[in-house]
């Protein structure tokens, strides 16, 4: 069984690679911001993906757009993306299986209360 933090540097994996895949001109901070982590954690995660072939990084310092740096998936990346996605995807179905079973069993024992917040208490039906 793979552990709990297992899946979430895999989650976290899937994240970067979809975004950078969508946006390779993102810069660090920018990919920081839109993953909800810190920079630190994220030049933490560009670095192993960089270093198991995944990511590729291009500096355009010299270029006139002064992009800085283009970080742009390998194919090794892209075969990577595809089968962190199944996973999460699998994982994220059973999440909300259980979610949907648990919502189930607890409507069975007691009614929610009207989403609107009125209530029916007065009322006569007749």
């Amino acid at each position: 069984m793979t552990s709990r933090q297992a899946n979430l540097q895999e989650d976290t994996y899937f994240r970067v690679m979809r975004l950078l895949e969508a946006n390779p001109d993102l810069t660090q901070r920018q990919l920081a911001e839109a993953l909800g982590v810190s920079v630190g954690g994220l030049n933490y995660c560009l670095k192993a993906l960089i270093q198991k072939g995944f990511v590729k990084v291009n500096n355009f310092r010299q270029s006139k757009n002064k992009f800085g740096y283009v970080y742009l998936l390998t194919p090794a990346g892209a075969g990577e993306k595809s089968r962190l996605m199944a996973k999460f995807l699998q994982r994220k179905m059973k999440e909300y299986e259980a979610i949907k079973a648990e919502i189930e069993a607890l409507t069975k024992n007691a009614p929610l209360p009207p989403v609107n917040g009125s209530s029916q208490a007065g009322k006569s039906t007749v």
